[in-house]
């Protein structure tokens, strides 16, 4: 039994798409006995090029349903079936972006017509769904349109298995998919990992942590750790099982959300930010003996970085200008900043010039009493020693806004 998918997507950035149309073709190697052909709302805009692609405007999916309320359906029609499409990752990529958008995991066994065709018909010029059509004399009505595109899927995965008689090919394809391979095993737990900030954990299999970081590209350093042929990483990639994330926004929460788990980093700061004759530079601080850095940097990259941003500022040029934008006051003070996610923002309470909360809040919320703020702050029992220097850093590049908290 077989689920010919295909689905036609918003053109967003990479991992940000939502379905605009989805078709489903159930098939029981004879026949069709089911079939879901939907638009779908993307709750977001559809790009310029995607609409002159399908020929579908915002307009035509405003009152089609959302995902959530044909998800069900989708579900059902696919249950007990192989999941089948022309370049199927990205089909399967964008169901498994949709379901966990709902809190769910969706998981099925998947065939790519493309591989297959191409042990089944090496002599393709091409193996473009439309060229590869055209070749075989295969009609393609409604080209981009998800129910044109899996109609002629149909067709192309009916001839590859005329031609696959014995299924020999196409058993070789299921097994090769499924195999425990060190690809497959890459493929599996990083398939879904998104290209934000956060702080990654690998598990072996009995679930303890064998490796966490607070990274800038979540899925870009999964895969780095795995192609890696660093000694430190031998180990975790063979013992690795599982692999999960929270997006964290800034460092500084990062490290906050670590520290409450009881996980912590040694970090080394060997260079230091100083002043002489009224200039900024970098410099190892042990060649700095009898002064103390303004700030600290793990390398020299990053400690460059900073006196870009005070010759970008006119004001920072000031020794004492710059002495008093570092200078955590002795005051009760909300630092507001960007959240995990668009449409959240976080913020560090401290009372009294000490760091004692943090939290989240969605954008339009308004943070108007002491009551609101109790309710949306995560204390801190642990100590912050660590993220001073971070906290200095994120002052300087302009990361924090803030306000008094004169509210009761």
């Amino acid at each position: 039994m077989y689920s010919i998918i295909d689905i036609e997507g918003n053109g967003a950035p990479f991992r940000k798409e939502s379905i605009i149309e989805i078709a489903v073709y159930k098939y029981d190697g004879h026949k069709i006995i089911d079939q879901f052909i939907s638009l779908v709302n993307p709750e977001s805009e559809i790009t310029p090029f995607v609409q002159k692609l399908t020929k579908i405007s915002p307009k035509m999916v405003k009152t089609a349903p959302k995902f959530h309320e044909i998800a069900k359906r989708v579900v059902e029609i696919k249950e007990h079936t192989t999941l089948v499409g022309h370049n199927i990752d990205f089909d399967y990529r964008m169901l498994r972006q949709e379901f966990k958008r709902l809190g769910y995991e969706f998981k099925i066994n998947t065939i790519d017509t493309i591989p297959l065709a191409k042990k089944l018909i090496p002599t393709a010029e091409s193996y473009n769904l439309g060229k590869l059509l055209k070749s075989l004399g295969i009609p393609l009505v409604d080209q981009h349109r998800a129910s044109g595109d899996a109609r002629a899927t149909l067709e192309l995965f009916k001839l590859l298995m005329f031609k696959d008689k014995d299924s020999e090919i196409i058993q070789q394809h299921h097994d090769e998919v499924n195999a425990k391979s060190y690809l497959n095993k890459i493929r599996d737990l990083t398939q879904d990992l998104p290209a934000e900030k956060g702080i990654v954990y690998f598990q072996d299999k009995n679930g303890k942590i064998i490796l966490f970081d607070f990274v800038e590209d979540l899925n870009k350093y999964s895969k780095g750790v795995f192609y890696s042929k660093s000694k430190r990483f031998i180990d975790i990639q063979e013992d690795v099982e599982q692999i999960y994330y929270e997006l964290t926004g800034n460092d500084i929460l990062a490290k906050l959300m670590m520290n409450s788990k009881g996980l912590t980093k040694q970090e080394t700061f060997q260079f230091g930010l100083f002043d002489k004759n009224s200039k900024y530079f970098v410099d190892k601080i042990n060649n700095q003996k009898k002064d103390q850095p303004f700030l600290k940097f793990k390398s020299f990259t990053q400690g460059i970085k900073a006196v870009s941003y005070i010759e970008a500022n006119e004001n920072l040029k000031n020794l004492e200008n710059l002495k008093q934008l570092l200078t955590i006051n002795k005051a009760d003070e909300l630092w507001l900043s960007t959240g995990r996610v668009l449409g959240e923002k976080s913020f560090l309470q401290f009372e009294k010039g000490e760091l004692t909360s943090y939290g989240f809040y969605e954008f339009f919320t308004q943070i108007a009493s002491l009551k609101k703020l109790s309710s949306l702050k995560i204390n801190i029992d642990f100590p912050t020693d660590n993220i001073e220097n971070d906290l200095k850093l994120g002052l300087l590049r302009g990361d924090f806004e803030k306000t008094p908290i004169p509210f009761q």
